[in-house]
């Protein structure tokens, strides 16, 4: 399967929080960017230790989820920018009942892989200026996710994220996320989550602790 990318967006640390800064507005780019083992070129991150490295390296939040959100906030004017929840690929018809972990994708020369899915912080809400939205996030799985570059390479908007490999057929990302992250839990099915290879290490530490709780 394949899916046309609309837009390619990025970011620049800016005031966020107070003296607090984040890159977490992306905005989209023109023309053909490159894309290395620790994402899009032009993309940064002011907050390294919880975002960025290889292991999130792309960010794809679905433009499908932008129309639920619409309806959940009543409205908003963030929510026409295709890098509105942080996502440089804005792509629609694709979500994460669709994908799994580990799925391999063509975009442009560049491989990527499904290597987690995005736990929800406080940053959204903070953008948005709406409570609850974490929480509604946790319930219905609407969380998008992260690839990792196996292939670095060129991409533009226009180009094809087409599927060329199933990664764990069994391990959608909606599922991966609510079994990690719902407050209750499977214990075997987080045993079988922290087990997957392709999944990153972050996701198996905390998939094999909460097991272990």
């Amino acid at each position: 399967m394949s899916w046309t990318v609309e837009a390619i967006c990025t970011g620049k640390p800016v005031p966020f929080n107070g003296a607090e800064k984040s890159a977490f507005a992306k905005q989209p780019v023109d023309g053909a960017v490159r894309i290395t083992l620790e994402g899009i070129e032009s993309d940064e991150q002011a907050d390294r230790k919880h975002h960025g490295g290889p292991e999130m390296a792309i960010h794809l939040y679905p433009l499908d989820h932008h129309e639920f959100w619409r309806g959940a906030l009543m409205g908003h004017e963030l929510l026409d920018q295709p890098g509105a929840f942080g996502s440089n690929l804005a792509v629609q018809g694709i979500d994460e009942a669709q994908v799994h972990i580990g799925d391999r994708f063509r975009l442009g020369s560049a491989l990527l892989e499904i290597s987690q899915s995005r736990q929800p912080c406080w940053k959204i809400e903070h953008r948005f200026q709406r409570k609850g939205m974490v929480a509604m996030i946790i319930e219905t799985g609407k969380c998008g996710w992260y690839f990792r570059v196996l292939e670095e390479g060129v991409a533009k908007p226009g180009d094809t994220l087409e599927r060329v490999e199933t990664g764990h057929e069994s391990w959608s990302v909606e599922r991966a996320f609510l079994t990690l992250f719902s407050p209750i839990s499977d214990k075997d099915n987080l045993a079988q989550l922290a087990a997957l290879d392709r999944l990153s290490p972050d996701h198996k530490a905390r998939a094999a602790r909460r097991a272990d709780s």
